[in-house]
Parts: structure tokens; C-alpha cells; sequence
């Protein structure tokens, strides 16, 4: 072999071993570099700091055990006032939207011909009085020792007769009389119960009949609110109920307002629907100021019982997971530990009792929880604080890290 032919085979060679050790080194650094980025995708960043998450204390405290429902505003009393004699409709002594007292004088029909009745009845009452005098009279005379045995038996039988027949006619009279008397006043129609006045149904001037609805009254003071409740909680109700007063607030239909919260559980039906599953309650409100009104729909808040010293902490603490409930929970070391919880009633809008797992005290973890695993280092916040602000020195090793980690893999 001629010496060109040594040379080109070892210029070749060397080529060859140069490409071959380029793949290599590229190769291991393509790899570590994947490495590395798949280890920041999986949250296994080896040089993450302390996680910022909110810390709020288990507190113990006494938690109220409500009944929900919808309901509805219902009068105590609903009355349609209508006259009971007929006439002319002389005048209505009322506004519509008034509240009236029982015994007010709402109306007066025409009262001539009544009256006229009643004068009559009177009259015929003092004519048979007089003939009722004449006739004792004549009986006592009669009847008289002196005058006895010039009078016939027969005689003497028919005056006794007449009295008693006078003494009837008077009876007679005055029974008129009453009944005129009570026609006389139903002239003034009054109102049977205190109330609000509706819109009038009748102008004054109209001719009115007996039976005809002139206004309608509606009391509400007080007031029933009905409302259903599921059959699973009758048991609960009832033993509320059986304790002693059960308490219970009326809120309007965003439950952000509490129209009236002093109200009682009145009576629960006998009844449960077999359609619904539910059964209907009633309670009762004093509502002096007016805060309910009938056929209003207001969400219905009944307190049952009271859990004394509940374990309380944020709704949003709690988490759910395949296991069930569980909370982050912060130790001593500002690491964080799952602990299994099952979760009771809710404390307001923002707030859930921990029937088990929590003993009151511990310090939970409410917000940042989905970037924690168990044994996660933490920086513990309080409600509403931030994280304090990176200083110079923290951005420019975090800039240097970062640069670094570009140049050891990117392209030369």
C-alpha cells in the first residue's frame, strides 16, 4: 500500500471516532437535560424553595344544627267582609292598604228601613202592653171577692185567657223588636278581626245584597310561614320540638337577609306525602315590622340543636380525594401530613364542622393546597397576607441559576 493511501485511511479514521464522540457528549447532555426538565414538570425540582400556602386554626366552638327549607307566607287570618242585610251602600269608612282594629266601622248601608222595622216593632209592643193592662184590670176586678159571685166561671176563665194572650203578644213583640234591632245594626258593617284592608270591591252608592264581598282583610301579626321538609328529618324535628321551643328564621330568597328570626315551629302535619316524601310545618312569627307579608317566598332557617365544642375550620380546607375527606395539616416543621376528616354540618356560608379527624388546634392548610404532597416544606400565611417580596440577592442567584442552566444546554 503506497503512502497516500495510509494517509487518507487514518485522516478517515479520525473523522470517524471525531463524529462518533460528538454524538456521545451531545447525547448525555440531551439526556440530562431531559432529565432535569422532566424532573421540574413532575414538581421534583430539588432547588424549589417553601411552598406559600394559608394557615388557618382548627377552632373549637358551639355549632348550631339548622332545617332548610323553602316557604311560603301565609295570613293567620283571611276574612271576605260582606254586609248581611241589603241596601243602599251609603259609605265605606276605610283606605285600601289601612290596617283596621277589630270592631271598626267599615261600611254603612242605608239603615231607613230597618230602623222603620224596628220603630214598628216597638210600637206593636206598646199597643199590647196596653191591652195587656186593660185586661189584667178587668181579671183582677173580676176575680175580687166582692165582684167574684156576680161573675160566670166562663167569664172569669176568658179574661185569665186574655192576659196570658196579651202577655205573649208583648213576648212576641219584643222578640221583633231584638230582630230588628240586629237588622238595625248589620246597617253598620264592622270588621271581625284586625286586619289589613284589600282593594274594595264595591263603589259607595251601589246597591249592595246580603252576602256581597265588599273588601277582603288579612291579619298579619301574626303570621304562619309554611314550608316542607324531607321525611329523614322528622325524626330530628320532632325531637326538637318535644325539647321545648325550636327557633326559627325567615331569610329572603338569597338567604343574605334575616326579614324575621323570631319565629316558632307552631305545629307539623300528621302527614307525610307519599308522592314528595316530605311533610309540611308551620311557624309562627309575631312580625310587628311587617317584615312578612302573605304569599311571600322566603327560605326557612330552624334550629334544632346546638353541637357543643365542634371542631370548625374553612370549607375550602377540605378536600376530597379517592379515599374520601382529607385536610394538609402543618407541622412542627413546617412540613405539611394528609389527615383523613369526615365532614359534618356547614357553619355559615364559608365554614364545616369536623365530625372526625380533627381534635381542635391543628393548623390547616385553607388555600394553596393543589401544589402541596405529603412532607412538602411550607411557608404558613395567614388569611389574606402575601408572600413577602424576593430581595436583590434572591433574583440575581435565581437569574444566575437560570442563565446557567441555558448555556450548559443550549448550543455551542
Amino acid at each position: 500500500m503506497s503512502r497516500v493511501w495510509k494517509i487518507v485511511l487514518l485522516v478517515v479514521a479520525v473523522l470517524v471516532l471525531a463524529v462518533v464522540g460528538l454524538r456521545v457528549l451531545g447525547g448525555g447532555k440531551d439526556k440530562a437535560a431531559g432529565q432535569e426538565a422532566g424532573a421540574r414538570e413532575g414538581g421534583e425540582d430539588p432547588d424549589a424553595g417553601p411552598v406559600p400556602v394559608t394557615v388557618v386554626d382548627a377552632v373549637r366552638q358551639d355549632v348550631p344544627v339548622y332545617a332548610s327549607a323553602l316557604g311560603t307566607v301565609t295570613a293567620m287570618n283571611t276574612v271576605t267582609v260582606s254586609p248581611q242585610v241589603g241596601g243602599q251602600l251609603m259609605s265605606l269608612n276605610f283606605r285600601e292598604g289601612q290596617e283596621v282594629k277589630k270592631g271598626d266601622v267599615l261600611a254603612v248601608i242605608d239603615p231607613r228601613t230597618a230602623q222603620a222595622s224596628y220603630d214598628q216593632a216597638v210600637a206593636s209592643k206598646r199597643q199590647n202592653e196596653a191591652l195587656l193592662a186593660t185586661a189584667r184590670s178587668n181579671y183582677q176586678r173580676s176575680n175580687a171577692p166582692e165582684y167574684r159571685q156576680f161573675v160566670a166561671k166562663t167569664d172569669l176563665d176568658t179574661q185569665r185567657n186574655q192576659v196570658a194572650q196579651y202577655e205573649s203578644a208583648v213576648a212576641a213583640n219584643e222578640a221583633s223588636m231584638r230582630s230588628a234591632q240586629v237588622q238595625l245594626q248589620y246597617t253598620k258593617v264592622t270588621a271581625p278581626i284586625t286586619g289589613i284592608a284589600g282593594i274594595r270591591a264595591v263603589d259607595a252608592g251601589n246597591v249592595v245584597n246580603a252576602g256581597t264581598a265588599l273588601v277582603t282583610l288579612t291579619q298579619i301579626h301574626p303570621i304562619h310561614v309554611l314550608f316542607n321538609l324531607p321525611e329523614r328529618q322528622l325524626g330530628d324535628v320532632r325531637q326538637a320540638q318535644t325539647a321545648g321551643s325550636v327557633p326559627v328564621a325567615a331569610l329572603d330568597r338569597a338567604d343574605s337577609h334575616v326579614l324575621s328570626g323570631d319565629g316558632k315551629l307552631d305545629v307539623v302535619d300528621n302527614l307525610i306525602s307519599a308522592d314528595s316524601g316530605t311533610f309540611k310545618a308551620r311557624a309562627v312569627f309575631d312580625n310587628t315590622d311587617n317584615g312578612l307579608w302573605p304569599g311571600q317566598f322566603v327560605n326557612v332557617r330552624m334550629q334544632l340543636r346546638t353541637i357543643g365544642g365542634g371542631v370548625v375550620i374553612p370549607t375550602q380546607a377540605v378536600l376530597r380525594g379517592p379515599d374520601g375527606e382529607y385536610v394538609y395539616v402543618v407541622q412542627g416543621d413546617n412540613t405539611v401530613k394528609m389527615q383523613t376528616v369526615r365532614s359534618g354540618v356547614e357553619v355559615g356560608d364559608s365554614q364545616v364542622q369536623i365530625a372526625e379527624g380533627l381534635k381542635g388546634g391543628e393548623r390547616v392548610v385553607s388555600e394553596g393546597q393543589f401544589r402541596l404532597k405529603p412532607g412538602s416544606k411550607v411557608t404558613a400565611l395567614k388569611p389574606g397576607e402575601t408572600p413577602a417580596a424576593p430581595t436583590e440577592a434572591e433574583l440575581k442567584a435565581a437569574e444566575q441559576k437560570s442563565g446557567g442552566g441555558r448555556r450548559g444546554g443550549g448550543p455551542r
